[in-house]
């Protein structure tokens, strides 16, 4: 009995915390609003906690992050081709995430978590310059925004 009342005295804990935990889908397209081989959207706010899940709507793409563009407390991630991927967002900062096949025709996208901005060096990592040119963009409407 006691076992039972303290187990469900730590879910009732626990649950607040997961109840405001979100999903945010992201749509890997051939063409979107923002031009072909685009994520849609490029830019997504997030809270530690919430789930960011990367949807093949299109053939051919997949999400990975960007060595060099993801915070401490942050697990790097590899999405297969044409395979959703689900990724727990740990840390707060920003997550620079590519479709590693159309790299050089910008495909990518940011991931801000709790409000972070871009850290210093954040776009020195090695990546096409038509991607940096993507970054740079999404950047500046993330800030806009």
């Amino acid at each position: 009995m006691k076992l039972n009342m303290i187990t469900a005295a730590a879910l009732m804990a626990l649950a607040p915390y997961s109840a405001l935990a979100e999903t945010i889908e992201v749509k890997m397209l051939n063409k979107g609003e923002a031009g072909v081989m685009v994520f849609e959207p490029r830019f997504v706010s997030a809270e530690v906690g919430d789930t960011v899940v990367f949807l093949p709507v299109d053939k051919g793409h997949n999400a990975e992050t960007i060595k060099g563009m993801v915070p401490e407390g942050q697990d790097s991630f590899t999405g297969k081709m044409n395979k959703e991927v689900s990724v727990e967002v740990t840390a707060e900062g920003m997550i620079g995430v590519v479709c590693k096949p159309h790299a050089a025709m910008g495909m990518v996208m940011v991931i801000q978590v709790g409000g972070a901005d871009a850290p210093e060096g954040f776009l020195d990592a090695k990546m096409p310059r038509k991607a940096k040119e993507a970054f740079e963009e999404i950047l500046a409407e993330g800030a806009a925004s």
